[in-house]
């Protein structure tokens, strides 16, 4: 009988005998490692016998699978494991199909040991660069149970993690199995990336970490290379920088689902994360895809609460600085269009206090408090999608926003807002502030093409408004246009500066253009700044503001032309500050009293001119002794002490237009422009003044 058993094992076919022969009596022996080699070389050898191998050694693993004889299971996957690193011949494909078999066996099963060796061997084989294209090979299955198993919900914790930590190794290894293969099932179709992205912001939103570190984690601890967070962002970053151009938004648009449907956005943190991999992951020149994903779910989400709104928008904050080094696409003025929108939807939800203008029962109630936190947001957006842009575009987006500021009498067609003359006033506010983001740090060589008339004139006629917040804005928007060589800091406080060198200031010769613009447009600024300070509702900040951009004047634009018409201008406001018929407060003739010396002081100083010094400095002293609340130093604090009027404000205390005249004359300047008065002309570019209240 015995003779008849080895017969009969002999007459079966050498594959099989060879596969049989790897697995020892013990499993616990492990793998016999000779008679693998003998299989490995016999399937190297006869590559038409590997469809054959495959299909049983996946007979026995079903078999050990249902029989609970695990052991054996271990060693039919490292058999496995090891013919595919070894064998790369045009047969493998069948054999792979037998692999894969197997492997979605253990997947489905409950055992998490027999889940993970499953997972395991399918990323070694993910790692395969195969020789032969596969045309038919599905990772359907393969996405589904990988997603499943990084949402597992095992009781042990140790267990649970490992399970997650196994599918998320899965779902990168069919990822770098199919993402190259055009012959594959695109991964990047919604059906994939609705289950494959998901899944990774599962484990992502699981890590207490809220800082994402950029552009890629190289230094973890080993902890935290076993953690379910740093492998899921890794896998995500892996994931993203693989994307091309058609894929971006399959890819993102998961992430914004996820992010609404748990309610993701308000805390911002998360989201924030999540963006910041995303975009430092793709390809930089697809950045502007994201960013008009982005712009397009705001407008989605127009009426949902403003914390969301606002998350959105700090998400999109932080994009446009990371897409910084690139541009924000061919759609730059879409981007500002969407912004600007939200913002005027904003002022009109605060105002109204419904999101459709009406006030049924049952209307979503809006936090004022929320919606001002939203339209600071959006303000800051602009600005830093602003800082991202060469010049050029920037004068162009600054035209843009110009252009959308209602201006009474001269854009009656523009669209109310539901909200009424308060809506128009608060547009204003919020859009100009929009202009001071966007013009910060603004330099360019030639003013005239950088600030053109169709942009300068309607922002100053807004220097003519009643109201006061709206006439500073206009003026920090000049100082940042102005200000070329970062002098502005310097005049940020007004003061008797003693010596002029301790500023430090920067200042170049007046370029050609800058004497073309200062013709142009130097009469429309000093009648500007003429007009300001005679409004009663300036204060301390406005005065401020006004020394500074005569500062600026000064030494960013000032020829002798220039230095002579802003000397007339500085005397013009002493005679403002002296005349009875304008119906000035007192704080406000003294504060101009204050700012004509202030600048007196800076520009003598500025033209060297020994003479015209003395005399400024003269008087200076006179009223320091006499009349201190004619210097800033006594107007410009916070309790000034002032007189109950200014009727006797004569003689030595105040600067002689005839002393000046003859002083500056004798140096070379043009005597007869220097001893007429200034008088502000309407220039008939820009509307009456007008009140905001319609």
């Amino acid at each position: 009988m015995t003779g008849v058993c080895g017969c009969c094992g002999a007459l079966r076919p050498r594959y099989k005998r060879l596969v049989d022969n790897i697995f020892p009596e013990d499993p616990e022996d492990g793998l016999v490692k000779a008679n693998m080699e003998k299989l490995t070389f016999y399937a190297l050898s006869a590559p038409e016998k590997l469809d054959r191998i495959g299909a049983y050694l996946s007979e026995r693993l079903s078999r050990d699978v249902a029989r609970h004889r695990y052991g054996y299971v271990c060693i039919a996957m490292e058999a496995l494991d090891q013919l595919l690193m070894a064998c790369h011949c045009q047969s493998i494909n069948l054999f792979v199909e037998s692999f894969l078999k197997m492997v979605r066996k253990l997947l489905e099963s409950d055992k998490p040991s027999l889940q993970i060796l499953g997972t395991n061997s399918f990323v070694k084989f993910a790692n395969i660069e195969e020789d032969t294209p596969s045309y038919h090979r599905s990772y359907d299955f393969f996405v589904s149970r990988f997603s499943e198993m990084c949402h597992s919900s095992y009781e042990d914790p140790d267990i649970r993690t490992k399970i997650r930590m196994a599918g998320i190794k899965g779902l990168q290894g069919v990822v770098r199995k199919t993402v190259n293969d055009e012959l594959q099932a695109n991964i990047w179709d919604p059906q994939h990336m609705d289950k494959i992205v998901p899944s990774l912001l599962f484990n992502l939103q699981s890590g207490e970490r809220t800082e994402s570190r950029s552009p890629s984690p190289l230094q973890a601890s080993e902890k935290e290379k076993e953690s379910p967070v740093e492998l899921t962002e890794r896998c995500f970053r892996e994931l993203l920088g693989r994307a091309a151009y058609g894929n971006i938004k399959n890819a993102v648009t998961p992430v914004l689902m996820h992010l609404d449907n748990h309610s993701l956005w308000e805390g911002k943190t998360f989201a924030v994360r999540c963006f910041k991999i995303i975009m430092y992951s793709i390809q930089s020149q697809h950045s502007h895809l994201v960013i008009q994903q982005l712009l397009g779910h705001l407008d989605a989400n127009s009426k949902n609460s403003a914390t969301v709104r606002a998350g959105i928008v700090e998400v999109l904050l932080e994009a446009a600085a990371i897409a910084a080094s690139g541009s924000v696409g061919p759609t730059v003025l879409e981007v500002f269009n969407t912004l600007l929108r939200q913002l005027r939807l904003s002022v009109d939800y605060e105002l109204t206090g419904s999101y459709d203008g009406s006030t049924n029962i049952g209307t979503k109630i809006i936090k004022a408090h929320e919606e001002r936190q939203l339209q600071e947001a959006v303000i800051r957006t602009i600005g830093s999608f602003a800082n991202t842009l060469p010049t050029y575009q920037r004068s162009e987006v600054m035209l843009f926003i110009m252009g959308k500021i209602p201006v009474p009498g001269m854009h009656p067609a523009l669209p109310s807002t539901g909200s009424g003359p308060e809506g128009t006033r608060m547009i204003q506010v919020m859009l100009l502030k929009s202009l001071v983001q966007v013009t910060a740090g603004f330099q360019t060589t030639n003013m005239l093409t950088a600030l053109p008339s169709s942009f300068l004139e309607p922002l100053l006629s807004f220097s003519l408004t009643e109201d006061p917040e709206v006439r500073l804005l206009v003026l920090q928007i000049l100082l940042s246009l102005i200000d070329r060589h970062d002098n502005r800091p310097k005049f940020s406080n007004i003061s008797i500066i003693t010596d002029i060198s301790a500023l430090k200031l920067k200042v170049d010769k007046c370029s050609r253009q800058d004497n073309l613009f200062m013709k142009k447009h130097g009469q429309h600024l000093y009648r500007h700044i003429y007009l300001g300070c005679k409004e009663q509702s300036s204060g301390q900040q406005h005065y401020e503001t006004l020394f500074a951009l005569l500062g600026l004047l000064s030494v960013e634009l000032a020829n002798e032309e220039v230095v002579v018409d802003l000397i007339r201008l500085a005397l013009a406001l002493q005679d403002l500050a002296l005349s009875t018929d304008e119906g000035m407060p007192v704080f406000n003739r003294c504060a101009v009293h204050a700012l004509a010396a202030a600048y007196l002081n800076l520009i003598c100083q500025l033209t060297t001119v020994p003479a015209f010094c003395q005399h400024i400095h003269e008087v200076i002293e006179v009223r320091q002794k006499e009349s201190p609340y004619l210097l800033p130093e006594a107007v410009f604090v916070e309790h000034p002490k002032l007189p109950s009027s200014l009727d006797k404000v004569e003689g030595d205390v105040l600067f002689l237009q005839s002393k000046i005249t003859e002083v500056l004359g004798g140096s070379g300047y043009n005597t007869d422009r220097l001893a007429t008065p200034y008088i502000p002309q309407y220039t008939g570019k820009e509307p009456q003044q007008y009140s905001l209240v319609l």
